[in-house]
């Protein structure tokens, strides 16, 4: 167990390839998938150290700048351009694929590859949790405005099942934290994350599971799908960065994977399952880039940062 948690992001790419290539365990987990991402949640939020979160909560003008951004300005302006090429009258299910992404939190593992980046992982960390704090109020009424006859699934439940699932999840972390104590949890931190490897091998499978056959009857289709994920999830990472660079680097480029990974298996997961294909399909290959962006970002860091040296 401790062995799968230090193999970090390439067990995460794994999962992931495997998850494509194993299309009828898909179909099996797939009924559980919200399950599997309650475990992720709870894992997660059992690896939250309330000290550095402190700290970041300390300076709280920059993470309140970056929440408003992530949650609510990206969302509007995403949401306002999908109305102008009125995306609901020629594709409703994409409208409703592209407006959940962009209403989704950030990934719960951001912090660990702002990390593995060497950046600023506390501040990643405190932006997560403001922002899934509002997600259940904002997500459902965003996705009502711009979604409207589009959405296959109820809003306001919606918002109920993420306050269940977020809450639960969080006292869950936290019981058994205060219950275990910090020093056991430290111990135990990597073999948590070779629980968490497992867990996510599970989410990958049950998302991925019809991509494969959709690949092959349709490659256009999905490379089209993809493109599309790419195209939101490197082009936000871009924009997050160029208005956050002035402040500080080493804490702009972690905020600007934040808002361009989005959790949008959470999404699904507390809307039960009840989206379009289309949905399910774009949300798989979303995967790709969100994962990818770490190893495409790591060596143009390096290469940024040693630039004054040169």
């Amino acid at each position: 167990m401790a062995w799968l948690g230090r193999q970090g992001t390439r067990a995460v790419a794994i999962s992931i390839v495997l998850g494509i290539f194993l299309p009828p365990l898909g179909a099996i987990i797939r009924p559980y998938f919200p399950e599997t991402v309650f475990a992720l949640l709870v894992l997660a939020f059992l690896r939250v150290d309330p000290g550095a979160l402190r700290e970041q909560l300390a300076k709280p003008r920059l993470l309140v700048a970056a929440a408003i951004w992530t949650m609510l300005i990206v969302p509007l302006v995403a949401g306002l351009a999908l109305s102008a090429i009125d995306l609901k009258a020629t594709s409703p299910a994409l409208l409703l694929a592209l407006v959940i992404n962009f209403v989704a939190p950030p990934i719960f593992a951001s912090p660990a590859l702002a990390a593995l980046m060497g950046l600023n992982a506390a501040i990643t960390l405190a932006l997560l949790l403001v922002c899934i704090a509002v997600t259940p109020f904002l997500a459902p009424a965003l996705v009502a405005m711009f979604a409207g006859s589009a959405v296959t699934f109820s809003p306001l439940s919606l918002g109920l099942r993420l306050v269940l699932m977020l809450a639960g999840a969080a006292l869950t972390g936290v019981a058994v934290r205060a219950v275990a104590g910090k020093p056991w949890v430290e111990r135990q931190a990597e073999r948590i994350d070779g629980l968490n490897v497992i867990v996510l091998f599970l989410f990958a499978v049950a998302l991925m599971g019809d991509v494969l056959s959709n690949t092959i009857s349709q490659p256009l289709y999905v490379l089209g799908l993809l493109a599309l994920g790419c195209l939101v999830t490197f082009g936000l990472y871009v924009l997050t960065a160029l208005l956050l660079i002035r402040v500080d680097f080493h804490t702009a480029v972690p905020l600007a994977h934040a808002a361009a990974s989005r959790n949008t298996g959470l999404m699904l997961a507390a809307a039960a399952g009840a989206v379009p294909e289309l949905v399910w399909l774009y949300m798989a290959l979303l995967q790709i880039p969100i994962y990818a962006l770490p190893l495409v970002i790591k060596p143009l860091l390096r290469r940024f940062t040693q630039q004054p040296a040169a």
